[in-house]
């Protein structure tokens, strides 16, 4: 009986003797790796301050207002409001840049079920960086089709009215991003303008 009491009080002693060689080596491998560490660290292996917080942002970025390019009367270039200066935070409007983008060539267009055809002049703005211009120059032919076929859906009603032509604005817009998506991924198109109008 005596035995059973002394195997009894020797098997704790054999898990405290384990757990402390294990504490030990644990110890042991956060010192050695702490050098290593240390050691890349100090040869210039592992960067000194240069990690970025974050991954890199891809894709279109939408650009502050604070940030958008203005052009004085002078035709001066990135200043702000009149005479380069800044416009003040605050004074209205909307809360990101607007990035235009003019499309070099008309786009002429049969009517729906009418003898008139359809010429408009496009320009196209973003509240996205020039991501969203490189990815329409990028794929111009595919979304030059895209308007052309908004176009040819547009009834004669729809060109004589201005509630017509809101409406032409925003199924162009959405026709663009449509291509957009498709292509790259993304649209970011806010508004389309018509920089020309003309029906015969």
């Amino acid at each position: 009986m005596s035995d059973k009491i002394e195997d009894a009080a020797a098997k704790p002693k054999k898990k405290g003797g384990l757990m402390k060689k294990l504490i030990m080596l644990i110890g042991a491998l956060v010192l050695v790796g702490g050098g290593v560490g240390g050691g890349l660290y100090a040869t210039g292996f592992i960067p000194h301050g240069t990690a970025k917080a974050g991954p890199e942002p891809t894709g279109p970025q939408l650009v502050p207002k604070s940030e958008q390019k203005r052009f004085t009367a002078a035709g001066g270039g990135e200043g702000g409001g009149p005479a380069g200066k800044a416009a003040p935070s605050g004074s209205g409007g909307e809360k990101y840049a607007s990035n235009y983008y003019a499309m070099e060539k008309e786009f002429t267009s049969n009517l729906q079920e009418s003898v008139h055809f359809i010429q408009v002049g496009l320009a196209i703005s973003t509240p996205y960086d020039d991501t969203v211009i490189a990815n329409i120059k990028t794929n111009e032919i595919a979304v030059r089709s895209a308007i052309l076929m908004a176009l040819s859906d547009t009834t004669e009603e729809q060109v004589f009215s201005t509630d017509g032509k809101k409406q032409l604005q925003l199924r162009l817009a959405k026709a663009i991003n449509a291509t957009l998506k498709e292509k790259e991924g993304f649209g970011g198109v806010g508004n389309v303008y018509f920089t020309n109008f003309v029906v015969q």
